[in-house]
């Protein structure tokens, strides 16, 4: 996987980033999803490589990110930090302005970025989510079945983080394996970096701490942004999965429109983890998009 990529950190905004970086042209910021790690792109980044920079980052949390111990209000883990992690990454990296393909929690990252960071974004492409704000406002009871995890990692410390620490590999084949295509997307050697990295110390911890300020701190962000009339301006294009519970149990451009100003999105014919079940016809809409 990422033959062509080399593997670099930096610290920046406190903590140290883990990265991928190749290709060349124009900056490509990749972000992650939960319980993944950067390894997810493996069948997409080559290709992407020879239209950009590609930077494929380790969310400060997961993969081989540093992982800082968290605050009462879990501010180390808001969207607004973990944004700022990556605006400096690419700053730091060269590139002033960039574009951005991300997915389920990389993508609320990257919503913020786009927000708190609006002149630093060119495009940006989010797979498979709706705000969170929105989700959370029109939850079901079909997509907290579906979304279970999203209420079990914000109950208090230490019980979620104990049970996937006890076991998680379990975790791994609970979240992941209870999505619409199973674990037949996921190559053997991309299950093991993201077992590898769910196993390391902190790790459960950062887990559980991005979803309790998604549920909080992200939230009292979010309705500001409302308040103050502030939206997403940078150009976006929107994909989910037609038997993914996001364009299941949501109508995603409804509850978009409020919140970004200039965006389109349609379905595509597959299930949550797009980049690793249709890595070719994302490849094809991405580029046109960005391109």
């Amino acid at each position: 996987m990422f033959e062509h990529f080399s593997q670099q950190q930096s610290r920046v905004n406190g903590v140290m980033i883990n990265y991928r970086i190749g290709g060349q042209g124009p900056g490509l910021l990749l972000l992650h999803g939960h319980p993944q790690t950067h390894v997810m792109w493996h069948k997409v980044a080559d290709e992407l490589a020879r239209h950009f920079t590609v930077v494929a980052a380790d969310l400060r949390g997961y993969g081989d990110s540093e992982k800082p111990l968290p605050s009462a209000d879990h501010l180390e883990y808001s969207k607004r930090e973990m944004a700022a992690d990556m605006a400096e990454l690419m700053k730091v990296i060269g590139f002033e302005q960039f574009s951005l393909l991300a997915h389920d929690r990389g993508a609320r990252v990257a919503h913020r970025l786009g927000v708190d960071h609006a002149a630093s974004v060119k495009r940006m492409v989010f797979l498979d989510i709706a705000p969170t704000l929105g989700m959370y406002e029109n939850t079901t009871e079909a997509f907290a079945r579906a979304y279970w995890h999203w209420f079990f990692l914000i109950r208090p410390a230490p019980f979620p983080e104990s049970l996937i620490q006890s076991d998680p590999e379990l975790y791994i084949q609970s979240v992941m394996g209870a999505r619409s295509a199973g674990m037949a997307p996921f190559t053997a050697e991309a299950l093991a970096e993201y077992l590898r990295c769910l196993r390391l110390p902190g790790t459960a911890m950062a887990i559980c701490e991005d979803y309790r300020a998604a549920a909080g701190i992200d939230l009292e962000h979010d309705r500001e942004d409302l308040r103050s009339g502030t939206k997403l301006d940078t150009p976006l294009l929107v994909m989910w999965g037609e038997e993914g519970a996001v364009g299941r149990c949501f109508d995603p451009m409804s509850l978009w429109h409020p919140v970004a100003s200039d965006v389109q999105g349609k379905p595509l014919p597959c299930g949550h983890y797009i980049a690793e079940e249709m890595p070719e016809r994302l490849i094809q809409e991405t580029l046109a998009f960005l391109t």
